[in-house]
């Protein structure tokens, strides 16, 4: 199973988080199968490939609760379509 998480980079006592499509079973630096953003929390920057993210939720990637709020702040999700089941309704 694929998780959105988030990967920490940069240095000691100023961490950047690089939001990576990773496999549920590999550790938090472990090796990711693609980088689909990154987030600053000093700075409260944000980027965001939303194409790429959109990919991988499609495919059944489960957005951990920080990347899921991040991505909800990026509006990401109001670019899913809907599913499948409520269009029936």
């Amino acid at each position: 199973m694929v998780k959105l998480r988030l990967k920490r980079c940069g240095r000691k006592q100023r961490a950047i988080y690089r939001i990576v499509a990773i496999d549920v079973r590999s550790r938090r630096e472990g090796r990711d199968l693609r980088k689909v953003g990154f987030y600053d929390p000093i700075k409260n920057q944000t980027y965001s490939n939303v194409p790429a993210i959109l990919y991988f939720l499609e495919k059944g990637a489960q957005p951990t609760g920080t990347v899921h709020d991040i991505s909800k702040k990026a509006e990401v999700f109001k670019e899913l379509p809907v599913n499948q089941t409520s269009k029936n309704e």
